[in-house]
């Protein structure tokens, strides 16, 4: 039978506790399981960076809502891009990433697997011919975020796909800031779905955490040794914590986006606000492309004030929207990706416009969102 989303939500993964009837799973909080004899783990539990209960029905519930076969959950959304990098490539060979892309997703690339010998291109991701122009004989992988972090660019995962197997490699999408509820990039082609589930699927930025999904059982069995080889698996109770949190992630996403598409609304009428970014307005080039590919635009905005010094004002000016990194809470959050989450990325190709302030709308009452912003903005 096939269930919808909210029910995947609640219960993949999630079957009342056998022993006490407890509707939702327990977290087995151990490092070390008694095993019946000598090399015969019981259920295949021995060690808990090697396989945890409650991790395992986190990642059937994360599978479940992307539509793919396997999950894999880990300590942070880039210990599963580390672990995804390391698996699939090797030194020498190369990686196409988007010019507009999470300064640490850059850093890991740039910093980190470049003195490790893995080479990498920039490339407009939201331009299927640029990405398809910066292909090598040795690319093994082209990295996508849709919409992107922080200016919101939108990526035709479809278009993208038929340029990675063109090119016999992986096409791997970042769906962090669309969440699996407002868009599944496998049944569009991707072929590794990457999460920061520190983000929307646990939705109450009280833990940190980061998944893979995908399709094929080779792959997925690759990945899973060097899961456990690495090591950077997230706790059991980290674990539950992103269980409890994606059990509402469809409502909370619905909120999210009505409160974004009146926050964008607001922003574009605004007359000290330059430019506005969010697939969910007309204007946006991506926005009739996010609309095939998503269900709503999402709850990030980022926009332009013309002038640093009055971007950082408005930063540190609101009151209900607060000033911190990350997103995808339920609270509403502020920054300056040039000072704040992208500054890895400044003197790069990637640099960031340094009067740009990226919101992560939350869920809070609208009336008292539009009133922060408006008194911030003056």
């Amino acid at each position: 039978m096939s269930y919808g989303f909210e029910t995947l939500a609640i219960h993949a993964g999630q079957e009342p506790d056998e022993r006490t009837g407890a509707v939702i799973p327990p977290i087995f909080q151990t490092s070390t399981y008694q095993q019946d004899a000598v090399g015969a783990p019981r259920l295949g539990y021995e060690y808990s960076r090697s396989g945890n209960p409650t991790r395992d029905s986190l990642q059937e519930c994360l599978a479940a809502l992307e539509g793919g076969s396997r999950g894999l959950a880990f300590a942070s959304g880039l210990a599963a891009e580390d672990t995804l990098i390391r698996t699939v490539c090797k030194p020498g060979d190369h990686v196409i990433i988007p010019d507009d892309a999470y300064g640490g997703t850059f850093r890991l690339f740039a910093k980190v697997a470049a003195r490790w010998g893995l080479s990498w291109t920039a490339a407009r991701i939201s331009d299927v011919d640029d990405v398809r122009a910066k292909v090598t004989p040795n690319t093994k992988m082209i990295w996508v975020e849709t919409p992107t972090n922080p200016l919101l660019n939108i990526a035709d995962i479809a278009g993208l796909a038929a340029v990675a197997r063109d090119a016999h490699a992986l096409l791997v999408v970042d769906n962090t800031f669309a969440s699996p509820y407002l868009q599944q990039p496998l049944a569009l082609g991707a072929d590794v779905v990457v999460h920061s589930t520190t983000k929307y699927v646990g939705g109450h930025s009280d833990v940190v955490g980061g998944a893979l999904v995908l399709n094929d059982a080779g792959l997925g069995d690759e990945l899973k040794f060097h899961q456990n080889a690495m090591g950077a698996v997230n706790g059991p109770f980290d674990a539950w914590l992103t269980l409890r949190g994606v059990k509402t992630l469809a409502v909370r996403m619905e909120r999210h986006c009505d409160n974004a598409e009146k926050v964008a609304e607001f922003l574009t009428r605004h007359p000290k606000v330059t430019q506005v970014l969010y697939p969910g307005l007309p204007e946006h080039p991506g926005h009739e492309l996010a609309g095939k590919q998503m269900r709503r635009y999402g709850g990030m905005i980022s926009f332009r004030m013309g002038d640093a010094a009055a971007a950082e004002r408005v930063c540190n000016t609101t009151k209900v929207f607060t000033l911190a990194e990350s997103l995808g809470g339920i609270e509403s959050l502020i920054e300056h990706p040039g000072k704040m989450t992208h500054a890895s990325v400044a003197g790069s190709e990637l640099e960031v416009p340094a009067d740009l302030v990226r919101l992560s709308v939350g869920i809070e009452t609208i009336d008292d969102l539009l009133a922060d912003l408006s008194t911030a903005l003056g």
